[in-house]
């Protein structure tokens, strides 16, 4: 492609701090044709197609559009970047509609005559449903939500529907043949109460007379059968399943510590610079993921805007979205560095809500050179100081959604089992704190008779474990990295 900057990297970065300090003209003899330079692509876990490190969101002003900005230019501006990887959800009031608009633009309509085939298989459009039962008639129970902003939707396949005809039909309930998503998420997961209802029908035999969980419904529509009774035509609308979480790492471990079955595909997780400040995804959630070759996003990477102290929380209307481009004390393109060269993360998704003819003043023109790293692009040192940078900077409670910090844990669920003199002695993963846990080791009589090394403990099913002929009253500990123990 021809560069629609003729500036490198480094130079645009320049310019957007300047702006950031208010001064917006460019320099004289600055110049921008039409076409973009070809964006970075990443792996994205055992999935068939790469993903650009940028990805669209589906919220900021294409949920909450404010009546000045058309919702539909920043998507069909994305892909004049080349940004592969689209984001959206049954709970984002007109997003999937604000799509299928810019679907109909970018010819993705499936059985259209200007279907543009090639084009849809080389992206990722990825949805979510917040329904967590699988049948109709579900109880109430505390901890499990199950949400849709469908009027008639009852479970998770009502969603999955939901999003074929808004994204590609009429929005009523017809969708054309040939319709799907790459991925459907389950979204937001908080709780093992959540975790015991979604996996009910995977772990449990289906009975008629009781009822499942959404992931069996997903899996339905995945492989195009029908064991729940709700996908009755085989449909397969679907291609990857997959959740989020913004908060609890202990239930988003066990959700994916339980998939004997590889059914989970992709993660969308929160992390951004001041994920050290809580009960972090980066030491605990990301490399589980990675270790079961799941595909990770990035999301709130300014804290749902604030960083910047602009927004109090989420955005629930328009007047609230974020639509200015960073800051000088806190410029936009180091937080979206961080997120990208923290290890596991494949690419992330920003919300939108201004673009501009400028490129100093457009959020997305901004967010795509930012995000153009390669995963070992920034060193712990330059990491450590966006850290006290952005404490600094933003403090507070700028995550929001995420569990408060704890210390490192130490291992969990010990048991001890000695059978024909030798003695096993098995153990759940710890949590990590401020820094990565390096191994477990096992003490008998303040001695330290053998260490494990830690590693992401990918099935509850398969704890760590040590074994030895001596006897004795064992304790194990948990060891970081900067040598604390637990």
């Amino acid at each position: 492609m021809k560069s629609k900057y003729p500036v490198t990297r480094r130079d645009f970065l320049r310019l957007t701090s300047t702006a950031a300090a208010g001064a917006v003209i460019l320099p004289l003899g600055m110049s921008f044709s039409d076409k973009a330079p070809a964006p970075m692509l990443r792996p994205f876990g055992r999935m068939k197609n790469k993903v650009t490190t940028l990805g669209l969101g589906g919220q900021a002003s294409i949920q909450w559009t404010p009546d000045d900005v058309d919702p539909v230019s920043i998507i069909t501006k994305a892909f004049d970047l080349g940004i592969n990887y689209f984001d959206t959800s049954n709970v984002y009031d007109l997003s999937q509609l604000h799509y299928h608009s810019a679907f109909e633009k970018m010819n993705l309509i499936p059985g259209k005559p200007n279907y543009n085939k090639k084009l849809r298989d080389s992206i990722t459009i990825t949805s979510k449903t917040l329904m967590r039962w699988g049948k109709p008639g579900w109880e109430e129970r505390e901890n499990v939500r199950n949400k849709s902003n469908g009027e008639d939707v009852q479970t998770a396949a009502d969603d999955i529907r939901r999003t074929m005809t808004q994204l590609f039909g009429d929005g009523k309930g017809y969708y054309p043949e040939g319709s799907y998503v790459d991925i459907v998420l389950i979204h937001a997961l908080e709780s093992i109460e959540e975790n015991d209802i979604l996996y009910k029908g995977i772990e449990t035999p289906i009975k008629p007379d009781e009822n499942f969980g959404a992931l069996v419904v997903l899996k339905d529509f995945r492989d195009g059968t029908n064991f729940t009774g709700t996908n009755p035509k085989n449909e397969k609308l679907l291609k990857h399943i997959g959740f989020s979480g913004h908060k609890n790492p202990e239930a988003m471990i066990d959700f994916m510590q339980r998939d004997e079955y590889d059914l989970l595909d992709a993660l969308l997780v929160s992390i951004n610079s001041n994920d050290h400040l809580y009960f972090n995804m980066q030491h605990n959630v990301i490399p589980l993921a990675k270790a079961k070759g799941i595909g990770v996003i990035g999301m709130k990477v300014f804290g749902a805007g604030t960083m910047y102290k602009e927004v109090p929380g989420f955005s629930r209307k328009p007047s609230q979205i974020y639509r200015k481009v960073g800051s000088a004390d806190l410029p936009s393109n180091e937080l979206i560095e961080y997120v990208l060269t923290t290890p596991g993360v494949d690419t992330l998704i920003i919300g939108i809500g201004q673009i501009d003819d400028d490129p100093l003043k457009c959020q997305l023109t901004q967010n795509y050179y930012g995000a153009q790293v390669k995963p070992d692009a920034m060193s712990q040192e330059k990491r450590r100081s966006i850290e006290a940078k952005t404490a600094k900077a933003a403090g507070e409670r700028t995550n929001f959604f995420q569990l408060d910090k704890i210390d490192m844990t130490p291992p969990r669920d010990i048991k001890q089992e000695t059978v024909n003199g030798t003695t096993k002695i098995t153990w759940q993963t710890a949590y990590a704190a401020a820094d990565p846990i390096s191994h477990y080791e096992i003490v008998l009589n303040n001695n330290v008779i053998g260490k494990v090394e830690h590693k992401p403990q990918v099935l509850k099913s398969k704890p760590f474990a040590f074994a030895t002929n001596e006897t004795g009253d064992f304790k194990v500990f948990t060891v970081d990295k900067a040598g604390h123990k637990a």
